[in-house]
């Protein structure tokens, strides 16, 4: 998959104008915001016969118990859209309804909401990272000016 990223390079630059702690608070609330309607999406697939799977569904930045942070760098933000980390760890029919096992087939949920919302989720991205990082720029503008007073 190729996919074409415009103006992200200004905002990068936009962002750079805030503190880091700022920065990162910035993409993770427009990174929460795009990711929902795929959880939504998820949620909506996810199979009902498996208890409480589809409530387990939504958007974070915990990873599972164990998992690996996939950048190095601690600026970094990651998002994640899936089934949530419920008290220190995946339903454990998650895994199994996905992929399926030698009991019943694959009944996929998660694979499809991304093929379905990948793209869209990007422009939403875009979007509420601009909003968000004017929101910003205000905050910081009123802050400085009753900071002059």
């Amino acid at each position: 998959m190729k996919v074409e990223l415009k103006g992200f390079r200004e905002m990068d630059a936009a962002l750079e104008e805030f503190r880091k702690p700022t920065g990162q608070n910035i993409l993770k609330r427009a990174g929460i915001a795009a990711l929902e309607p795929m959880a939504e999406v998820m949620e909506a697939k996810a199979p009902r016969l498996s208890g409480d799977l589809e409530k387990a569904v939504g958007v974070g930045t915990r990873r599972p118990k164990g998992g690996k942070k996939h950048f190095r760098d601690r600026s970094t933000v990651e998002i994640y859209a899936g089934v949530k980390v419920v008290g220190g760890g995946m339903p454990p029919q998650a895994t199994q309804q996905e992929f399926g096992n030698e009991n019943h087939g694959p009944q996929p949920y998660v694979r499809p909401g991304w093929d379905q919302e990948k793209m869209p989720t990007l422009d939403r991205v875009a979007g509420s990272l601009g909003g968000e990082i004017e929101k910003a720029q205000a905050r910081a503008t009123r802050k400085a000016l009753k900071a002059g007073r």
